[in-house]
């Protein structure tokens, strides 16, 4: 059966779409981890903590679709990257399922009870929903970037000969601290939108710049280790990108500074890091200004700059082997078959739409600051 895109050209735009659902994970989800993280800084009263819960609280659940079809696309498109990552990362994974399935129980349970012991219990929950996977995030693509340790035997199955502890190295911190820092600039970008005008946004503003602050500098620091630390790796051997899904058919070897090539090979990436600065930068001056659409565009570009950099500066690897670079997954040699990543495509190109429809919708329709004043008039708010 003759398709019309040849497999080469299927297996990149998966790649692209890959990127585009982790960029909008961290886009709309990740402000809600971000207002998670700050929810005991910024707010002090029950008043004023239930108005910044409510800041997402119309919007959370649907926020999520984004990270279930990153993971389907995972699944469908690069199933040997689900099968090593998901397994390899298994007690990671169960770490951050298991922050997030302490938001949904917070924001139901908090309001259930007068006692200020009990609310202050479930707000320190969303906390940890929203700070432990905004960091364990950070740390796994740090741990991709230095290579998992995982090996491909004759048959295809996957061995990981890592550890939870393990995963935790000083380039992996800076990855998660920075994952963490970019979310609560993100979150304190969206307060800055949604929240009343009054000593929350204050509060929120002063966060919000001290961890832009952080984002730039640990940004910069990534970089830096990246470029000297030794990181990267390089395939080296005859490359067939319209062959068959097998990772054992391509010849690759650690290589330091590998993970900058790409910016040399194609200087047009270098908008990504760019973005991941300059966005910072414009987040930080939209605090200064008090202005909110500069701070949420600024740190959504950053979030965007930054996600991006990690994704083109390893192209075409997806999950390089530490231990066996032969092992290595990438772009060409882990995807599905031509005809599934078609019929995934044509579903996509139906489907997608309309979720972005329906979440611009959502958005429009709830539009406009969150007060402390509807919270006694409105029965529907938590």
């Amino acid at each position: 059966m003759d398709l019309p895109l040849d497999f080469a050209t299927l297996r990149l735009i998966w790649w692209g779409l890959l990127g585009v659902l982790l960029i909008a994970f961290a886009l709309t989800d990740g402000f809600d981890l971000g207002v998670g993280a700050l929810l005991p800084f910024v707010a002090r009263t029950d008043e004023e903590r239930r108005m910044v819960i409510n800041t997402v609280g119309a919007t959370w659940e649907g926020n999520q679709v984004w990270f279930i079809l990153g993971g389907g696309a995972i699944f469908a498109a690069w199933p040997f990257v689900y099968a090593v990552s998901f397994s390899g990362f298994y007690l990671a994974m169960f770490l951050v399922l298991s922050a997030l399935i302490l938001r949904p129980v917070s924001f139901k349970y908090r309001s259930k009870r007068p006692s200020p012991k009990w609310r202050s219990f479930w707000d320190w929950c969303l906390f940890i929903g929203g700070f432990v996977p905004a960091l364990v995030f950070g740390v796994a693509v740090g741990n991709v970037l230095l290579g998992a340790p995982f090996h491909l035997d004759g048959d295809l199955r996957s061995f990981y000969d890592g550890s939870l502890l393990g995963l935790f190295t000083p380039f992996s911190l800076i990855a998660g601290l920075l994952s963490a820092a970019m979310l609560v600039l993100h979150g304190a970008a969206w307060l800055s939108v949604k929240a009343e005008k009054g000593p929350v946004l204050d509060r929120a503003r002063l966060f919000g710049t001290v961890a832009g602050v952080l984002a730039l500098v640990l940004f910069a620091a990534g970089g830096l280790y990246v470029a000297y630390g030794g990181l990267g790796y390089r395939i080296t051997g005859a490359l067939d990108i319209n062959g068959f899904s097998n990772p054992l058919r391509t010849t690759v070897e650690a290589a330091p500074g590998a993970w900058l090539d790409n910016y040399g090979r194609y200087p047009w990436m270098l908008i990504a890091p760019a973005l991941g600065f300059l966005g910072a930068l414009a987040g930080l001056i939209g605090m200064w200004r008090r202005s909110a659409p500069l701070a949420f565009g600024g740190s959504s570009l950053s979030t965007v700059g930054i996600i991006s950099t990690a994704g083109l500066s390893m192209f075409p690897f997806i999950l390089p082997s530490s231990i066996d670079p032969q092992s290595s997954l990438t772009v060409w040699n882990a995807s599905s078959s031509h005809l599934t990543l078609f019929i995934m495509l044509i579903v996509t190109v139906i489907f997608l739409p309309l979720i972005l429809i329906y979440t611009t919708w959502v958005y429009r329709v709830l539009w406009g600051r969150t007060s402390t004043a509807a919270l006694k008039t409105n029965p529907d708010l938590y």
